[in-house]
């Protein structure tokens, strides 16, 4: 049996992954696929590729990308959602803040340096015209850091996946000002070079298991009583979610990666372009 670790953020996204270790699909091959989740979000899994502390991450596009430029010992191997990342941006209950517009010059929450939601920060200020070298930031490592930055108002707003953070908007907790999508897809799966090296037939057994899956994952019966239930979301949302959610089999594509780096160098994201091989690895 091998070892295999890997990490991913607790959201719906992740489900496919579940089930197929619930079902003892990686076992029936000789694989013990041993999950972690990370609320913390894509900076901590860049940490712990670089560490070694997991041998997988799905991961924001955007995110490893960034770290592998900055040399993190990592390839992309897959695509594992193509469609965007629709983030939410959010604000306490109880703000001044009403609009987009009024967040300009004002603080935001971020998981981490390096996570998507300092990068997608970035974004969504160009989209906005802002000066991207004026974005301050408040580290608030998750979810429940940024309810209480938000709250007490060290911080004005949040970007986090828009229907993760729906229930938080709809107790009254937070209020959601406006949209943000990622212009690329938005997650992949990265491993790491030494493990590539060492059980490059393991990561393809993994990955047709999980493509099988996500190919099938909206034709499941009552899949979405099923996240509805676990990730704590109104049907109606959960549906709505599912409609826009598309699952790639497929790797990144050099014309994809060159968008998510331009971008990224264009905003002073990255000093540096990486090559397709160094990023890269289709099995």
């Amino acid at each position: 049996m091998k070892h295999i670790k890997i990490a991913g953020v607790p959201e719906h996204f992740n489900l496919p992954w579940h089930l197929c270790i619930e079902n003892g699909e990686f076992e029936a091959v000789g694989i013990d696929l041993q999950w972690t989740d990370i609320p913390e979000g894509t900076g901590k899994m860049c940490q712990m590729l670089r560490d070694g502390d997991t041998d997988i991450a799905v991961i924001l596009s955007e995110g490893i990308v960034k770290d592998i430029t900055a040399g993190n010992p990592s390839k992309i191997v897959q695509v594992y959602v193509d469609s965007p990342l629709i983030w939410g941006i959010h604000v306490g209950a109880q703000s001044k803040y009403n609009t987009i517009a009024d967040l300009e010059n004002t603080k935001v929450a971020i998981s981490r340096y390096g996570s998507g939601s300092q990068l997608m920060a970035y974004v969504n200020a160009d989209n906005q015209g802002w000066a991207t070298e004026k974005l301050q930031f408040e580290i608030v490592n998750t979810i429940d850091g940024a309810v209480e930055a938000l709250t007490n108002g060290t911080a004005a707003y949040f970007m986090w996946e828009r229907f993760m953070t729906k229930p938080l908007v709809d107790k009254g907790i937070f209020r959601r000002v406006g949209d943000c999508p990622t212009p690329w897809p938005c997650f992949v799966i990265a491993v790491r070079d030494e493990v590539l090296k060492k059980h490059p037939n393991a990561i393809g057994q993994i990955l047709e298991i999980i493509n099988i899956k996500t190919q099938e994952f909206k034709e499941i019966p009552s899949i979405d009583r099923t996240l509805a239930t676990k990730y704590h979301q109104q049907i109606e949302d959960i549906q709505e979610w599912l409609r826009l959610t598309e699952w790639s089999q497929k790797p990144l594509s050099e014309e994809m990666l060159n968008k998510i780096q331009n971008q990224l160098f264009d905003l002073k994201i990255i000093d540096k372009k990486g090559t397709f091989v160094t990023i890269v690895k289709a099995l």
